[in-house]
């Protein structure tokens, strides 16, 4: 990455060298081309993805339903017993604990409901 800046620089240093004017026009319009690539790079390798990636978090704690195996953001799994607007209700361990976790909390999805019903149907 630091090499193609420097490459870029270079090129808009012989750029500069080759105007027999050298108006600050071409170095002001250099500088207006470096920031919008700059905004451009941010977007597409920073922005973008984050929001992809927060929109398919959002569908899949959407997606949850009652006998779904998860895992929390803290290491918790379990089995959903019963699900609120921002709250589920999970079963862990064989001594069935019930816990009501907030749904920010779930990491992921293990297991769906509809998995284990396709391979019962196998």
């Amino acid at each position: 990455m630091h090499n193609f800046f420097i490459l870029l620089s270079a090129a808009d240093t012989t750029a500069a060298d080759a105007s027999t004017a050298g108006s600050p026009v071409s170095g002001l319009m250099s500088t207006v081309i470096m920031i919008a690539l700059v905004v451009l790079l941010g977007y597409f390798l920073l922005y973008r993805p984050q929001k992809k990636q927060e929109k398919s978090v959002k569908e899949m704690r959407a997606s949850l339903k009652v006998g779904d195996e998860i895992s929390t953001n803290g290491g918790i799994l379990g089995k959903v017993l019963q699900i609120k607007d921002d709250f589920i209700v999970i079963e862990t361990g064989a001594d069935r604990t019930k816990m009501k976790l907030a749904k920010w909390a779930i990491r992921a999805i293990e297991k769906h409901v509809d998995d284990e019903e396709d391979e019962e149907d196998e």
